[in-house]
Protein backbone atom coordinates (compact mmCIF):
# COMPACT_ATOMS: atom_id res chain seq x y z
CA UNK A 1 0.00 0.00 0.00
CA UNK A 2 1.92 3.35 -1.01
CA UNK A 3 0.50 6.03 0.57
CA UNK A 4 1.40 9.76 -1.02
CA UNK A 5 0.96 12.61 1.12
CA UNK A 6 3.36 14.80 -0.84
CA UNK A 7 0.24 16.98 -2.84
CA UNK A 8 -3.05 16.99 -3.28
CA UNK A 9 -2.39 16.76 -6.92
CA UNK A 10 -2.09 13.49 -7.16
CA UNK A 11 -5.59 12.05 -7.23
CA UNK A 12 -6.31 10.31 -10.00
CA UNK A 13 -10.20 9.97 -11.73
CA UNK A 14 -12.85 7.76 -10.38
CA UNK A 15 -14.32 5.11 -12.33
CA UNK A 16 -17.43 6.83 -11.71
CA UNK A 17 -15.78 10.08 -13.21
CA UNK A 18 -14.21 8.49 -15.60
CA UNK A 19 -17.90 7.43 -16.96
CA UNK A 20 -18.62 11.13 -16.35
CA UNK A 21 -16.20 12.24 -18.62
CA UNK A 22 -16.55 9.34 -21.08
CA UNK A 23 -20.33 10.47 -21.74
CA UNK A 24 -19.80 14.01 -21.86
CA UNK A 25 -21.23 16.31 -25.32
CA UNK A 26 -18.13 18.05 -26.58
CA UNK A 27 -17.84 20.80 -29.44
CA UNK A 28 -14.94 23.12 -30.68
CA UNK A 29 -14.22 25.33 -27.37
CA UNK A 30 -12.06 27.37 -29.73
CA UNK A 31 -15.21 28.41 -31.26
CA UNK A 32 -17.01 28.31 -28.02
CA UNK A 33 -18.77 25.37 -29.34
CA UNK A 34 -18.20 22.76 -26.62
CA UNK A 35 -21.28 22.78 -24.57
CA UNK A 36 -19.88 21.60 -21.31
CA UNK A 37 -17.06 23.79 -20.99
CA UNK A 38 -20.10 26.68 -21.55
CA UNK A 39 -21.88 24.75 -18.70
CA UNK A 40 -19.19 24.78 -16.54
CA UNK A 41 -17.57 28.29 -17.25
CA UNK A 42 -21.53 29.69 -16.24
CA UNK A 43 -21.69 27.32 -13.40
CA UNK A 44 -18.84 28.36 -11.56
CA UNK A 45 -19.46 32.17 -12.56
CA UNK A 46 -22.75 31.94 -11.04
CA UNK A 47 -21.36 30.44 -7.97
CA UNK A 48 -18.95 33.26 -7.27
CA UNK A 49 -21.62 35.96 -8.01
CA UNK A 50 -19.34 36.85 -11.06
CA UNK A 51 -20.31 37.58 -14.88
CA UNK A 52 -17.85 35.46 -16.37
CA UNK A 53 -15.67 32.49 -16.26
CA UNK A 54 -12.64 30.79 -18.74
CA UNK A 55 -11.66 27.62 -18.50
CA UNK A 56 -8.08 26.84 -18.45
CA UNK A 57 -5.92 24.14 -18.69
CA UNK A 58 -3.71 25.05 -16.18
CA UNK A 59 -3.70 27.56 -12.60
CA UNK A 60 -0.53 28.71 -13.78
CA UNK A 61 -2.36 30.16 -16.87
CA UNK A 62 -5.14 31.17 -15.19
CA UNK A 63 -2.87 33.29 -12.88
CA UNK A 64 -0.47 34.13 -15.52
CA UNK A 65 -3.46 35.99 -17.22
CA UNK A 66 -4.86 37.41 -14.62
CA UNK A 67 -1.42 39.29 -14.42
CA UNK A 68 -1.32 40.11 -17.30
CA UNK A 69 -4.79 41.42 -17.87
CA UNK A 70 -4.36 44.13 -15.12
CA UNK A 71 -0.74 45.16 -15.23
CA UNK A 72 1.25 46.97 -18.18
CA UNK A 73 5.28 46.49 -18.46
CA UNK A 74 7.42 47.89 -16.07
CA UNK A 75 4.30 48.27 -13.50
CA UNK A 76 4.43 46.16 -9.99
CA UNK A 77 2.26 43.88 -8.03
CA UNK A 78 2.07 43.64 -4.26
CA UNK A 79 1.80 39.85 -3.04
CA UNK A 80 3.14 37.74 0.23
CA UNK A 81 6.89 36.86 0.19
CA UNK A 82 5.22 32.73 -0.09
CA UNK A 83 2.82 33.45 -3.30
CA UNK A 84 2.60 31.13 -5.62
CA UNK A 85 2.99 33.61 -8.47
CA UNK A 86 6.01 34.87 -7.24
CA UNK A 87 7.51 31.14 -6.11
CA UNK A 88 5.91 28.85 -8.53
CA UNK A 89 4.79 29.93 -11.90
CA UNK A 90 8.23 30.12 -13.33
CA UNK A 91 9.26 33.73 -13.31
CA UNK A 92 6.06 34.06 -15.56
CA UNK A 93 5.32 37.46 -13.80
CA UNK A 94 8.15 39.22 -15.34
CA UNK A 95 8.70 37.11 -18.89
CA UNK A 96 4.88 37.13 -19.59
CA UNK A 97 3.76 40.86 -18.36
CA UNK A 98 7.16 42.49 -17.32
CA UNK A 99 6.38 43.08 -14.11
CA UNK A 100 8.42 43.16 -10.53
CA UNK A 101 7.01 42.35 -7.27
CA UNK A 102 6.79 43.93 -4.50
CA UNK A 103 6.73 40.83 -1.73
CA UNK A 104 5.45 41.55 2.09
CA UNK A 105 6.47 39.46 5.07
CA UNK A 106 2.91 38.33 6.01
CA UNK A 107 1.66 35.62 8.79
CA UNK A 108 1.77 32.18 7.30
CA UNK A 109 1.44 33.51 3.67
CA UNK A 110 -1.42 36.30 4.26
CA UNK A 111 -0.77 40.16 4.31
CA UNK A 112 -3.01 42.66 5.87
CA UNK A 113 -4.58 46.03 4.17
CA UNK A 114 -2.15 47.79 6.24
CA UNK A 115 0.88 46.04 5.04
CA UNK A 116 -0.33 46.67 1.30
CA UNK A 117 -0.73 50.35 2.16
CA UNK A 118 2.28 50.57 3.41
CA UNK A 119 3.91 49.31 -0.11
CA UNK A 120 1.83 51.21 -2.17
CA UNK A 121 4.59 53.28 -5.09
CA UNK A 122 3.18 57.14 -4.98
CA UNK A 123 1.76 57.13 -8.26
CA UNK A 124 3.91 60.32 -8.79
CA UNK A 125 7.59 59.53 -8.15
CA UNK A 126 8.36 57.95 -11.81
CA UNK A 127 11.71 56.68 -10.33
CA UNK A 128 10.20 53.50 -8.85
CA UNK A 129 7.61 50.95 -10.85
CA UNK A 130 3.72 51.85 -10.60
CA UNK A 131 1.79 49.48 -8.44
CA UNK A 132 -0.97 48.54 -10.56
CA UNK A 133 -2.08 45.17 -8.85
CA UNK A 134 -2.53 43.04 -5.68
CA UNK A 135 -2.19 39.26 -5.41
CA UNK A 136 -3.64 37.33 -2.89
CA UNK A 137 -3.61 33.29 -2.60
CA UNK A 138 -6.15 31.64 -0.82
CA UNK A 139 -5.65 28.91 0.99
CA UNK A 140 -1.67 29.65 1.09
CA UNK A 141 0.44 26.56 0.02
CA UNK A 142 3.57 27.70 1.61
CA UNK A 143 1.59 28.87 4.65
CA UNK A 144 0.01 25.53 5.49
CA UNK A 145 -3.44 25.73 3.95
CA UNK A 146 -3.89 29.02 6.33
CA UNK A 147 -7.49 30.41 5.41
CA UNK A 148 -8.19 34.26 5.03
CA UNK A 149 -11.36 36.57 6.81
CA UNK A 150 -13.35 38.23 5.12
CA UNK A 151 -13.19 41.02 6.67
CA UNK A 152 -9.77 41.54 6.07
CA UNK A 153 -9.51 40.96 2.82
CA UNK A 154 -12.64 43.60 2.37
CA UNK A 155 -9.98 45.77 4.26
CA UNK A 156 -7.77 45.13 1.11
CA UNK A 157 -10.19 45.92 -1.54
CA UNK A 158 -10.95 49.33 0.35
CA UNK A 159 -7.25 50.19 0.22
CA UNK A 160 -7.21 48.57 -3.63
CA UNK A 161 -10.29 50.94 -4.53
CA UNK A 162 -8.71 53.88 -2.70
CA UNK A 163 -5.42 53.73 -4.70
CA UNK A 164 -6.88 52.59 -8.52
CA UNK A 165 -5.56 49.00 -7.62
CA UNK A 166 -6.72 45.41 -8.92
CA UNK A 167 -7.34 42.64 -6.76
CA UNK A 168 -6.83 39.48 -8.15
CA UNK A 169 -7.62 35.59 -5.73
CA UNK A 170 -5.29 32.84 -6.69
CA UNK A 171 -7.79 30.42 -5.28
CA UNK A 172 -6.08 27.32 -6.03
CA UNK A 173 -7.35 25.78 -2.71
CA UNK A 174 -10.58 28.26 -2.30
CA UNK A 175 -12.64 25.25 -1.98
CA UNK A 176 -10.83 24.01 1.08
CA UNK A 177 -11.38 27.57 2.42
CA UNK A 178 -14.78 27.64 1.53
CA UNK A 179 -15.60 24.40 3.27
CA UNK A 180 -13.26 25.08 6.52
CA UNK A 181 -14.75 28.69 7.25
CA UNK A 182 -17.92 27.68 5.55
CA UNK A 183 -18.00 30.88 3.34
CA UNK A 184 -20.08 31.94 0.97
CA UNK A 185 -18.35 32.17 -2.47
CA UNK A 186 -20.06 35.34 -3.93
CA UNK A 187 -18.86 37.00 -0.74
CA UNK A 188 -15.63 36.41 -2.69
CA UNK A 189 -16.76 37.35 -5.99
CA UNK A 190 -17.95 41.12 -4.23
CA UNK A 191 -14.01 41.52 -3.79
CA UNK A 192 -12.04 40.32 -5.81
CA UNK A 193 -11.60 41.65 -9.96
CA UNK A 194 -10.53 38.51 -10.94
CA UNK A 195 -10.60 35.22 -9.38
CA UNK A 196 -8.63 31.83 -10.52
CA UNK A 197 -10.30 28.33 -9.56
CA UNK A 198 -8.63 24.55 -9.73
CA UNK A 199 -10.29 21.38 -10.15
CA UNK A 200 -7.24 19.10 -10.00
CA UNK A 201 -6.30 19.14 -6.23
CA UNK A 202 -8.19 18.47 -3.63
CA UNK A 203 -11.49 18.28 -5.81
CA UNK A 204 -10.03 15.32 -7.85
CA UNK A 205 -10.34 16.36 -11.07
CA UNK A 206 -7.62 15.41 -13.45
CA UNK A 207 -6.51 18.95 -14.99
CA UNK A 208 -8.51 21.87 -14.91
CA UNK A 209 -8.48 26.14 -13.82
CA UNK A 210 -11.11 28.71 -14.00
CA UNK A 211 -10.62 33.03 -13.94
CA UNK A 212 -13.43 34.47 -13.45
CA UNK A 213 -14.49 38.23 -14.01
CA UNK A 214 -16.27 40.76 -15.69
CA UNK A 215 -17.40 39.74 -19.02
CA UNK A 216 -15.00 43.07 -20.17
CA UNK A 217 -12.01 41.59 -18.63
CA UNK A 218 -12.72 37.74 -19.76
CA UNK A 219 -13.56 38.54 -23.17
CA UNK A 220 -10.02 40.06 -22.40
CA UNK A 221 -8.36 37.13 -21.08
CA UNK A 222 -9.62 35.12 -23.78
CA UNK A 223 -7.03 36.96 -26.33
CA UNK A 224 -4.18 36.38 -23.71
CA UNK A 225 -4.75 32.75 -23.13
CA UNK A 226 -4.35 32.39 -26.90
CA UNK A 227 -1.71 33.98 -26.95
CA UNK A 228 -0.02 31.77 -23.73
CA UNK A 229 -0.89 28.63 -26.09
CA UNK A 230 -4.02 27.89 -24.03
CA UNK A 231 -6.66 27.54 -26.93
CA UNK A 232 -8.07 23.74 -26.84
CA UNK A 233 -10.88 21.59 -28.90
CA UNK A 234 -12.87 19.58 -27.44
CA UNK A 235 -12.07 20.22 -23.88
CA UNK A 236 -15.81 19.21 -22.56
CA UNK A 237 -14.48 16.23 -21.35
CA UNK A 238 -12.42 17.60 -19.10
CA UNK A 239 -14.60 19.83 -18.11
CA UNK A 240 -17.20 17.25 -17.20
CA UNK A 241 -14.42 15.53 -14.60
CA UNK A 242 -14.97 19.25 -13.23
CA UNK A 243 -18.56 19.24 -13.07
CA UNK A 244 -18.72 15.88 -11.53
CA UNK A 245 -15.82 16.81 -8.72
CA UNK A 246 -17.92 19.79 -7.69
CA UNK A 247 -20.69 17.76 -7.65
CA UNK A 248 -19.32 15.04 -5.52
CA UNK A 249 -15.99 15.86 -3.73
CA UNK A 250 -16.74 19.71 -2.47
CA UNK A 251 -18.23 18.61 1.11
CA UNK A 252 -15.66 15.47 1.65
CA UNK A 253 -13.04 18.07 1.47
CA UNK A 254 -13.88 18.17 5.22
CA UNK A 255 -12.63 14.83 5.73
CA UNK A 256 -9.05 15.96 4.33
CA UNK A 257 -8.98 18.64 6.51
CA UNK A 258 -10.20 15.92 9.49
CA UNK A 259 -7.14 13.27 9.05
CA UNK A 260 -4.44 16.33 8.52
CA UNK A 261 -5.49 17.59 11.80
CA UNK A 262 -5.68 14.34 13.69
CA UNK A 263 -1.77 13.75 12.15
CA UNK A 264 -1.00 17.21 13.47
CA UNK A 265 -1.95 16.34 17.10
CA UNK A 266 -0.13 12.86 16.62
CA UNK A 267 3.16 14.77 15.63
CA UNK A 268 2.51 17.08 18.56
CA UNK A 269 3.23 14.49 21.06
CA UNK A 270 6.52 13.22 19.26
CA UNK A 271 9.94 14.92 21.11
CA UNK A 272 11.63 14.92 18.06
CA UNK A 273 9.19 17.17 16.60
CA UNK A 274 10.18 20.73 16.84
CA UNK A 275 6.74 22.50 16.05
CA UNK A 276 3.79 21.95 13.95
CA UNK A 277 1.74 25.16 12.08
CA UNK A 278 -1.64 25.28 12.76
CA UNK A 279 -3.70 23.20 10.71
CA UNK A 280 -7.13 24.89 9.31
CA UNK A 281 -7.18 22.72 6.17
CA UNK A 282 -5.47 20.06 4.19
CA UNK A 283 -1.81 21.18 4.79
CA UNK A 284 0.20 20.10 7.30
CA UNK A 285 3.53 21.65 8.18
CA UNK A 286 6.10 20.81 10.26
CA UNK A 287 9.66 21.12 11.99
CA UNK A 288 12.11 18.39 13.28
CA UNK A 289 14.38 19.16 16.40
CA UNK A 290 17.91 20.92 15.83
CA UNK A 291 19.28 17.39 16.16
CA UNK A 292 17.11 15.17 13.84
CA UNK A 293 17.14 14.84 9.96
CA UNK A 294 14.93 16.04 7.47
CA UNK A 295 15.81 13.45 4.85
CA UNK A 296 16.32 10.98 7.71
CA UNK A 297 12.59 11.05 8.36
CA UNK A 298 11.58 11.48 4.95
CA UNK A 299 13.47 7.76 4.14
CA UNK A 300 12.43 6.09 7.31
CA UNK A 301 8.74 7.10 6.53
CA UNK A 302 9.45 5.61 2.27
CA UNK A 303 10.68 2.54 3.95
CA UNK A 304 7.34 2.44 5.47
CA UNK A 305 5.58 3.16 2.10
CA UNK A 306 4.96 6.56 3.10
CA UNK A 307 6.02 9.81 1.57
CA UNK A 308 5.91 13.40 2.51
CA UNK A 309 7.94 16.27 1.07
CA UNK A 310 10.07 19.17 2.15
CA UNK A 311 9.45 22.73 1.78
CA UNK A 312 13.28 23.57 2.60
CA UNK A 313 14.41 26.07 5.53
CA UNK A 314 13.63 23.13 7.70
CA UNK A 315 9.99 22.89 7.12
CA UNK A 316 8.61 18.91 6.39
CA UNK A 317 4.95 19.17 4.22
CA UNK A 318 1.90 16.49 4.51
CA UNK A 319 -1.14 16.97 2.43
CA UNK A 320 -4.04 15.22 2.42
CA UNK A 321 -6.70 14.05 -0.24
CA UNK A 322 -9.03 11.99 -2.03
CA UNK A 323 -7.18 9.01 -2.50
CA UNK A 324 -6.11 8.86 1.02
CA UNK A 325 -8.49 6.91 2.35
CA UNK A 326 -9.45 6.13 5.91
CA UNK A 327 -7.23 2.48 6.11
CA UNK A 328 -3.87 4.82 4.77
CA UNK A 329 -4.80 7.04 7.48
CA UNK A 330 -4.89 4.82 10.47
CA UNK A 331 -1.69 3.28 8.72
CA UNK A 332 -0.02 6.60 8.96
CA UNK A 333 -1.13 7.36 12.27
CA UNK A 334 0.03 3.81 13.84
CA UNK A 335 3.46 4.29 12.19
CA UNK A 336 3.98 7.92 13.26
CA UNK A 337 3.07 7.30 16.93
CA UNK A 338 5.37 4.18 17.02
CA UNK A 339 8.18 6.36 15.76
Amino acid sequence: MEINLISDTITKPSVEMLQYMFNAKVGDDVYKQDPTVIELEAGIATMFGMEAGLFFPSGTMANQTAIKLHTQPGEQLIADKYAHVFHYEGGGASFNSGVSCCLLDGHRGMITAEQVAGAINDPEFYHSPLTSLVCVENTTNKGGGACYELEELRKIKQVCDANNLKFHLDGARIWNALVAKRQDPKEFGKIFDTISVCFSKGLGAPIGSMLLGSKADIKRALRIRKMLGGGMRQVGYLAAAAIFALENNLERLAEDHRRAKEIAAVLLTKHWVASVEPVETNILIFSLQPNFSDELLIEKLKQKNISISSMGNGKLRIVTHLDYRQVMHTYVLETLQKF
